[in-house]
């Protein structure tokens, strides 16, 4: 099986969850990737799904920078890549703005800068067991690990879309997750993730492309297509950076009519406006063969990780996630 990785950690139970992780690596996903914002604590889960497997590689998709201080996110790390015997990536990202100032209560500024120190403070305190660092957003006077690391650093993986993040992506870290990508998004990130390689004297070859990948599969394409509209349209009507994204992807005009009826609580109407083409643009939807079609696609467009994010909420069975998982394989 080529390298597959499964999203987790929206609408399941934390024990659906774990089985999702272990089920994904029974049938031969090479990754599962716990995302954050609502639902349950991704370290706790992601260390859970590490006690419960024994092969399968697992990420944060994404740890917002803002949301824990960069000690507490390397502790986390740290004893994730023990529990895993090595197999924990550090997912790190600056989430967004209307989530982070009114959702948390947390100052949200200069989210580049804030990636690209916690990055540092992370390193440094795996590495040497203690750090101090004074920085444009990040102050510590002293910090020390108080127990020793299995391993002196883990695999980090930055969040980006835009240009500034994704030159610092290329600078300092080891991979690149994106989201919502179309076949182009590879070829456009490589040339701003070598802009920050070359800065760092490295070569963009280190830097591995993932990107997550909403997913909704079933017999009928139209229903498969109606289960994952909700996605879009919340996301772009409620993240500004998600609506930029999609219109620079060629739907502008269709992020703009979804976006401005869903800040009028029109939720019909927001979901009108996206169109299919677009749900085939962005996402991996429609039939399994459909599924399966696209997922090539990605691959041979330069995404080294497709990660597939199962459209699920609160109502969702563990068995209609399972069964997603297997017809994007079969």
């Amino acid at each position: 099986m080529e390298r597959l990785g499964i999203a987790l950690g929206a609408g399941l139970s934390p024990a659906d969850t774990v089985e999702c992780a272990r089920v994904a690596e029974e049938i031969g996903y090479e990754s599962a990737w716990i995302i954050e914002g609502h639902g349950g604590d991704q370290f706790s889960l992601a260390t859970a799904c590490a006690l419960a497997t024994r092969r399968i590689r697992l990420g944060t998709a994404i740890s917002s920078v803002f949301v824990r201080t960069a000690p507490t996110i390397a502790m986390a790390a740290s004893c994730l890549d023990h529990f895993s015997h090595g197999r924990f990536i550090l997912g790190l990202g600056s989430s967004h703005k209307v989530q982070v100032e009114p959702e948390h209560g947390v100052r949200y500024s200069d989210p580049v800068t804030r990636v690209r120190e916690t990055v540092e403070v992370v390193r440094a305190l795996l590495r040497d067991g203690t750090v101090s660092f004074h920085g444009r957003t990040i102050a510590i006077e002293r910090f020390d690990l108080w127990f020793k690391p299995l391993h002196n650093s883990v695999p980090i993986y930055v969040s980006a879309l835009f240009p500034k993040m994704l030159e610092l992506c290329g600078e300092v870290a080891q991979g690149l997750l994106m989201v919502f990508s179309t076949r182009d998004s590879a070829r456009n990130a490589t040339a701003h993730l070598a802009v920050g390689a070359a800065r760092a004297g490295r070569s963009v070859s280190e830097i591995e492309i993932a990107t997550l990948l909403p997913t909704s599969v079933d017999r009928d394409r139209k229903t498969a297509y109606d289960r994952v509209r909700p996605v879009l349209s919340f996301y772009v009507g409620f993240f500004p950076r998600y609506r930029r994204l999609v219109s620079e992807a060629g739907f502008g005009k269709a992020a703009d009519a979804a976006a401005e009826a869903f800040a009028h609580g029109d939720r019909q109407r927001s979901l009108a406006a996206i169109p299919d083409e677009m749900v085939a643009a962005l996402t991996v939807s429609g039939t399994a063969s459909d599924a399966r079609a696209r997922i090539v696609e990605y691959r041979r467009s330069g995404i080294a990780l497709p990660i597939l994010m199962p459209v699920a909420n609160a109502e969702t069975e563990l068995a209609e996630v399972v069964a997603t998982l297997r017809a994007c394989t079969e």
